[in-house]
């Protein structure tokens, strides 16, 4: 008999379920069921879906010889690797034997669905709460971890085209002691499509205890993160352990943050366009 943590997820499973409480066992048998699902979902998503409380796939993903449910849910894209392309790297299943133009194609139809979830899962309200607070805010530090932080540094930059209060922060321990020194009147703009890191939620609980506000922008509006934030921005797209960091994901993120700018801008939009003169009259002198 193989080393459990050698087997198979799902051989996992099938050699510990009948060692499992009767909770575990609904996560089992949902995770059976919803196999290729499981592994987009967040361990919310999941609990949600099972009947269960987040501890109790906490407890599962541990008995089965898992430090958490992050390393499951790669578990569970090895496992059903080769079953529909669940284990391919490459977005919009581009695979080796498709032409240039047929790569590209796919490619454009995986990033333009992107968009399209994005857009219906944005919730007006939200939006409108979100440049509520952006436009009273004295600064906005906006943050992300990973390739998250390249999209926050991206935030930074486009909002600094036109307002003067709009800061990345880029190092963990920077942001930790960023977030010590907010007040009632800051904001935290941050960027996290899990919603569930460590370092996001240090930041978020401080500056809760700060009495600063926190805009999240996430795939999981359910995560440990989006229960701390004040406003959540929902972005589309799935994708799996393999896809980390994609590009459509990316994209997803960015459009909202392109709705969030243009929704804050048409509040005094000739302010807005005066200011963004001045901008461009300054960087006039960096072009030959």
């Amino acid at each position: 008999m193989p080393d459990i943590m050698e087997a198979n997820a799902f051989e996992k499973i099938s050699n510990m379920y009948y060692h499992l409480t009767s909770a575990e066992k609904k996560v089992a048998d949902c995770v059976i069921i919803h196999q290729r699902d499981t592994q987009y979902m967040s361990i919310s998503e999941l609990a949600e879906s099972c009947g269960v409380a987040e501890a109790t796939v906490s407890r599962f993903v541990k008995r089965l010889g898992y430090k958490g449910f992050n390393a499951f849910k790669l578990a569970v894209a090895n496992s059903t690797a080769g079953r529909g392309g669940s284990g391919n790297p490459l977005y919009g299943e581009v695979l080796p034997e498709d032409t240039v133009a047929d790569m590209c194609q796919k490619l454009y139809a995986a990033n333009v669905d992107a968009m399209e979830q994005t857009l219906a899962l944005l919730r007006p309200e939200a939006l409108r709460a979100a440049g509520d607070i952006l436009v009273s805010a004295e600064k906005v530090l906006c943050m992300g971890q990973g390739g998250s932080m390249v999209i926050a540094q991206e935030a930074a930059h486009l909002f600094s085209t036109v307002f003067g209060n709009y800061f990345p922060v880029y190092d963990s321990h920077v942001q930790i002691m960023t977030a010590s020194h907010l007040g009632e009147r800051d904001v935290i703009l941050y960027l996290s499509y899990s919603g569930a890191t460590r370092d996001m939620l240090e930041v978020a609980r401080l500056a809760r205890e700060k009495g600063a506000k926190i805009v999240l922008v996430t795939r999981f509006p359910k995560s440990p993160g989006a229960a701390l934030a004040d406003v959540i921005l929902q972005c589309g797209t799935n994708e799996s352990p393999f896809q980390m960091g994609s590009v459509a994901a990316r994209i997803a993120m960015i459009f909202v943050l392109d709705v969030l700018f243009s929704e804050v801008c048409r509040r005094d939009l000739p302010a807005c366009r005066s200011r963004r003169r001045q901008v461009a009259d300054a960087l006039a002198e960096k072009h030959l």
